[in-house]
């Protein structure tokens, strides 16, 4: 056997190169666990902002979708108010957007309270909540003047014997359609809201009660001073015996003018039985005007006639003593008297008036 013998200081030495080799080796050990700590922290700081970053992208998505909603919900209830506007108070919409005031045409005012956006987004979105509250008072204001035209005209209506609710009523039993929800331009099911709600129930009754008064036959149906037989009981003229008269009858030479007591279409032409020639002519809102015995006509089925344009002529065909006019005016098929309409007093007449030019500058505008 061979022995090896190593000296002292080489084993010193090789003692010093294995604690060196063993320390670099725990040092790098030790920078990798760092290095591994460190970047494990990093990692989750980036993953941390990445995740606050999406966060506030959504916030932001959320806020933006928000404003472009409300946005687009304001714009439609500004096109819902300009068309009111419009259909309501004819094709110059100045005399209620006047009423409007300084105070909805500056926006100033009030602190601001509004359904229209969430208090928790950003201030920025107040320019919208304050156009909002500037449409709520235009709303308003014209919820007002609609209401003092709808009061005037329910009140000459009234006088002409005729029962403004019943009115109303009626026209609104003629209504359907398919459900179909309301959405707003973003594709959302929205509601205009409450006060749009009031403004469009008191449109629809102005509309209907002013539409009745320029129906209403307050013009003369002939020029002739006489009238021969009122509307109700009488004697029969050719029996004696008691009647029914359900019109007026206007005496006049043969030939004399008959003319169109307010604005319509013309629905009938021809012969009634004890009527003879007969012409009658829808003025809407339930109101149809009848005129009999006549020896011609002038005006034909389907025509649009205004108030005083010559339809007939007058005659004695039918069931008649002599020539003159009989001149009913029925309401929902019922015969009313017309001398309530003929004999409407000045104050009528002027909110009828009125009431025609309001009408009459809605229908040009439609054409």
């Amino acid at each position: 056997m061979r022995f090896l013998r190593i000296s002292a200081t080489w084993q010193k030495r090789v003692a010093l190169i294995a604690g060196a080799v063993l320390l670099a080796w725990a040092g790098i050990t030790l920078a990798i666990l760092v290095n591994q700590l460190l970047t494990a922290d990093e990692r989750a700081a980036v993953t941390q902002q990445q995740a606050e970053a999406a966060a506030a992208e959504a916030r932001i998505a959320k806020y933006r979708d928000s404003v472009a909603e409300t946005a687009a919900d304001l714009a439609e209830r500004q096109d819902q108010l300009d068309e009111w506007s419009k259909e309501s108070f004819g094709v110059d919409p100045s005399a209620v957007t006047e009423e409007v005031g300084t105070e909805a045409a500056t926006g100033a005012a009030e602190p601001l309270k509004t359904s229209a956006i969430d208090p928790s987004l950003p201030p920025e979105a107040q320019a919208l909540a304050q156009l909002e509250a500037r449409q709520e008072a235009f709303a308003g204001k014209l919820l007002t003047a609609v209401n003092d035209r709808a009061a005037k005209a329910e009140t000459a209506v009234a006088a002409l014997g005729l029962n403004p609710a019943a009115l109303v009523r009626n026209a609104a039993a003629g209504r359907g359609g398919p459900f179909i929800p309301y959405r707003g331009k973003m594709g959302k099911a929205k509601t205009l809201g409450p006060s749009f709600a009031a403004l469009e129930g008191a449109l629809f009754r102005m509309e209907v009660l002013e539409r009745t008064l320029v129906a209403v036959p307050s013009g003369n149906p002939a020029n002739v001073l006489m009238m021969s037989s009122g509307f109700g009981y009488r004697s029969d003229p050719f029996t004696g015996g008691g009647a029914m008269h359900a019109g007026l009858d206007f005496r006049g030479p043969i030939g004399t003018p008959i003319l169109a007591a307010a604005p319509g279409k013309v629905v009938f032409v021809g012969q009634k039985s004890g009527y003879g020639n007969v012409v009658e002519v829808d003025h809407g809102q339930g109101i149809l005007t009848r005129y009999a015995h006549l020896s011609g006509f002038t005006a034909t089925v389907g025509k649009q006639v205004a108030a005083g344009e010559q339809i007939a002529k007058m005659g004695s065909t039918g069931r008649s003593t002599g020539s003159h006019l009989h001149f009913e005016v029925r309401l929902n098929g019922v015969a009313v008297n017309p001398r309530r309409f003929l004999e409407a007093k000045a104050d009528v007449l002027e909110v009828k008036a009125d009431a025609r030019q309001r009408v009459g500058s809605v229908a040009r505008g439609a054409r």
